[in-house]
């Protein structure tokens, strides 16, 4: 062989390896919707790990909480937001802040609405989906309890609401049809490095999950309103060799409130320490030692300033 054909030779050989190459995907992936649809859920299934707190009370989640998958060709981040409701005090409203953001900076939007829920998204937000021109995925959730022809009379209704959107039917409970979410969403990311490091799995500190516990257990164990009224301080967080110490402060609005929170003979209080310690420990893999303090801080979720230092901004 003539060495300017050995030379082609190569060069086609390198060409055809490079071209065989899959190019590397990184991207933003925004799941919206309204309370109690099974966002958290999702998310939590599809990063795989328990990022997001999950109660059956709407408000659960408050802040923008990120959660990262890292594929050999790909890295998604995916934001989980609070359920998109009419704000009633300037708490909500910084919640649905991190909502409009969620919508301004994605690259794919997921949906997620479920076979029960009638249409009640608001027009702002069905606006934004219907005349965007980043993809959106609408996810209709919770088919595991329900039939066919729910499910088909619940997706024609969002044809017609959303015509762009490209409907899939899952249960993130179940975990079926995430495959599908998945290879779809990888499909539509764009080529792009990674954004984080490849053994990142979240944005947040480890703090903001100890105080989301605790909140979780609040949610869980109190009524009416006083879960909503209740803000996390965790003061300090000192891990050890065999032990993490934390100290957190639960703050509550009013001094009815703070004897609800402790209970009688501070019985409630140590039921959700018990819990929140047992939850912290699964999570951290290591034994916690949690001491927590009841105090008011009156008024909070209408006040800028403690809002903006509690992180809602």
């Amino acid at each position: 062989m003539r060495r300017k054909d050995i030379f082609t030779f190569f060069v086609n050989k390198i060409n055809l390896i490079n071209t065989s190459v899959t190019p590397y995907k990184s991207g933003f992936v925004s799941i919206i919707g309204c309370p109690n649809v099974g966002k958290s859920t999702l998310m939590n299934a599809l990063v795989g790990e328990r990022l997001s707190i999950i109660t059956s009370k709407a408000q659960t989640t408050r802040h923008r909480i990120m959660g990262i998958v890292n594929a050999d060709n790909y890295q998604i981040v995916f934001s989980d937001t609070p359920g998109i409701l009419k704000p009633s005090y300037k708490l909500q409203e910084r919640m649905m802040h991190f909502v409009i953001t969620a919508l301004t900076d994605a690259d794919v939007f997921l949906l997620i609405t479920d076979v029960f829920e009638d249409i009640q998204l608001e027009e702002v937000y069905l606006n934004k989906l219907k005349n965007t021109k980043t993809p959106v995925l609408l996810l209709i959730n919770k088919i595991d309890v329900s039939t066919e022809e729910k499910l088909a009379q619940k997706a024609e209704e969002w044809r017609v609401k959303l015509p762009n959107a490209e409907l899939l039917a899952i249960s993130a409970l179940e975990k079926f049809n995430l495959d599908k979410v998945m290879n779809r969403l990888v499909e539509l990311l764009p080529v792009a490095e990674a954004f984080y490091d490849k053994d990142a799995i979240t944005d947040k500190p480890e703090r903001f999950f100890v105080s989301e516990i605790i909140r979780e257990k609040i949610l869980l164990n109190y009524k009416k309103e006083i879960p909503y009224s209740v803000e996390i301080i965790v003061n300090s967080f000192k891990e050890e060799e065999k032990i993490i110490r934390i100290q957190a402060d639960i703050l509550v609005e009013r001094d009815s409130q703070k004897g609800i929170i402790i209970g009688n003979k501070g019985a409630a209080l140590k039921k959700t320490g018990t819990e929140a310690r047992l939850e912290c420990e699964k999570f951290f893999g290591k034994q916690i030692y949690l001491e927590l303090f009841v105090k008011v801080d009156k008024d909070w979720r209408s006040n800028d300033n403690r809002l903006k230092n509690f992180g809602y901004s």
